[in-house]
């Protein structure tokens, strides 16, 4: 644990981090800020939280740095602490807003995490994976559906089944006229979905 002093100087050098980087025209050019944040991920509760924040925002000026940012931004939801958890679960579908590869990755993660059993988690999981469904629905979705057909480890895969299904049903349904565009190619994806 890190006493009061430490952990306002580490929060102050990640603020100093993302103003640089903010305030720079060529963020790529500011490697150490990025770095900087990324290694925050190892300190104090508030120092993650804020971490958590700023590496989704920056991670598309590091494309070098992505395989580290996203580790350790995946070591965030693992914490212990909610309100950590909650923030880097927060950031997730910043991660495929400009880089569209990590789609299903992200839409992976969230599906298991459906299973969270705090409300302000679970909201967080939904309220993102809303958020990636909205920028890609055929990806998301495929994504979603794998948790679907996994059937590797029975006892954790029906709880995520389960969960994806109700998410499924409770969330993305009641949306489809807006989230299934053009609606006739998006039915016929879900319906291979569901054959599968």
């Amino acid at each position: 644990m890190t006493d009061a002093s430490e952990e306002a100087k580490q929060i102050e050098k990640l603020y100093e981090f993302g103003e640089r980087l903010n305030e720079a025209k060529d963020k790529s050019q500011n490697v150490k800020d990025y770095e900087g944040i990324i290694d925050a991920t190892k300190t104090s509760i508030k120092a993650k939280q804020l971490a958590a924040q700023l590496i989704p925002r920056f991670f598309k000026f590091f494309p070098n740095l992505s395989s580290r940012a996203l580790n350790a931004h995946f070591d965030l939801i693992e914490e212990e602490d909610l309100a950590v958890r909650v923030q880097a679960i927060r950031g997730l579908p910043l991660f495929c807003k400009d880089t569209k590869e990590y789609i299903s990755k992200i839409v992976d993660i969230l599906g298991q995490l459906l299973t969270a059993e705090e409300i302000v988690e679970r909201d967080a999981v939904h309220k993102a994976l809303m958020s990636v469904l909205r920028q890609d629905v055929k990806e998301s979705l495929t994504a979603l559906f794998k948790h679907i057909w996994n059937v590797e480890d029975p006892s954790q895969d029906d709880t995520i089944r389960d969960k994806v299904l109700c998410f499924i049903r409770d969330k993305v349904f009641p949306l489809k006229a807006e989230l299934l565009r053009p609606q006739e190619e998006m039915e016929r994806h879900i319906t291979d979905l569901i054959k599968k």
